[in-house]
């Protein structure tokens, strides 16, 4: 099954979303999975402050990461993000589980902003 990670680490070091990212993909390869593609959007301003681990958060780092894996490797991949104490936000939506429903999706998630400043909008 495909799926989509959405998560948002605290800002401040490129690095630790590195290390987050490749903790992430080594679950899922490990877990005879695929990774199709890693997006980093950067740092951006959280829609509402978010408290997490007694620190306010106002801005968060971004990033988005596609893969096919089984539901055990996703479950792992959602437990070991809880437990990360670096990680304000994420969330895993499933994209499809049938090749039909997911053979247009790539591996990059393009951001609706670059692509409307591209149109000139």
């Amino acid at each position: 099954m495909l799926y989509e990670l959405i998560a948002v680490v605290r800002p401040g070091k490129l690095f630790e979303v590195k290390e987050i990212a490749r903790t992430t993909g080594n679950i899922v390869l490990n877990a005879g999975g695929v990774v199709r593609g890693i997006t980093n959007w950067g740092t951006f301003p959280l829609p509402k402050p978010l408290r997490k681990h007694q620190t306010l958060h106002h801005t968060g780092h971004y990033f988005i990461m596609r893969f096919d894996s089984s539901a055990r490797a996703q479950h792992a991949v959602r437990r070991t993000l809880g437990l990360d104490p670096r990680m304000i936000r994420y969330s895993v939506v499933k994209m499809g589980s049938t090749l039909e429903q997911i053979k247009e999706v790539g591996g990059k998630a393009e951001w609706n902003g670059a692509a409307s400043a591209e149109k000139g909008l």
